[in-house]
């Protein structure tokens, strides 16, 4: 039985691919490793943050792969001492977020445990346009 589209409206025209993304966000929903948020610093600026405990910069990596912001961890193996406890996640993980038209990755940093990566969204200038009507040029 096929699902009833979310954009099946004749009055909508032109969103599949946003209708794609949807479905790629919903499938990806139930995984909640690892938490993160997602913050508005101004109207342009957003920032999303990761909690990534006991990774380091060399284990994790940030990608923009077409219109997706794509984050993984994958840890080193460790040396050293008997571990007695483990406590801290430790598995790979990759997490992705849909990027809007126009949004740029800025930057990244971690810091403390938190990895934070800084979005530029442009501002948008809404323009209303007129469009003539041009008597009897429709009739093919």
């Amino acid at each position: 039985m096929s699902r009833p589209s979310l954009f099946g409206s004749p009055l909508l025209l032109g969103f599949e691919e946003f209708e794609r993304a949807v479905e790629r966000i919903t499938k990806h929903a139930d995984d909640n490793y690892p938490p993160y948020n997602v913050e508005q610093h101004s109207e342009s600026h957003l920032r999303i943050v990761l909690a990534v405990a006991g990774f380091s910069s060399e284990d994790l990596s940030v990608q923009v792969e077409g219109n997706q912001l794509v984050i993984r961890g994958r840890h080193s193996p460790e040396e050293g001492g008997n571990l007695l406890h483990r406590g801290i996640a430790t598995r790979q993980f990759q997490r992705s977020f849909v990027l809007a038209d126009g949004i740029e990755v800025t930057g990244a940093a971690l810091d403390d445990g938190l990895l934070r990566i800084d979005l530029q969204r442009p501002l948008v200038d809404t323009q209303v346009r007129r469009i003539e009507i041009v008597p009897g040029a429709g009739r093919d």
